[in-house]
């Protein structure tokens, strides 16, 4: 059984047991969490809609961190204007518990 989820703008092909790095999220580390369903696979039988009202996908909070870093450096010619900057974007490190469709 497959699931396409919803979290942070963007859609992730998801089943049971499978650990997902998502945009971050508002729950602290061992907390439940319920996402959005798109749609379900399950035996050839596809349920879709937005979201699908029967369909239930839970997930376990494992880890919330940030990635790498990464450095921005913008410029403009002949006119001696540069800056450099640094960003780690932050993700939650989820684990699907159970799909209810």
């Amino acid at each position: 059984m497959f699931a396409i989820i919803e979290s942070g703008g963007k859609q992730y092909k998801v089943q049971q047991g499978d650990v997902v790095f998502v945009e971050k999220l508002a729950a602290d580390e061992g907390a439940s969490v319920e996402f959005k369903t798109i749609a379900i696979l399950d035996n050839g039988k596809v349920a879709t809609g937005n979201p699908v009202d029967s369909a239930k996908v839970v997930g376990t909070v494992l880890k919330n961190g940030k990635g790498k870093k990464i450095t921005v450096f913008t410029y403009k010619p002949k006119k001696s204007e540069k800056r450099k900057l640094g960003h780690r974007q932050p993700y939650a490190k989820v684990q699907i518990e159970s799909i209810n469709a």
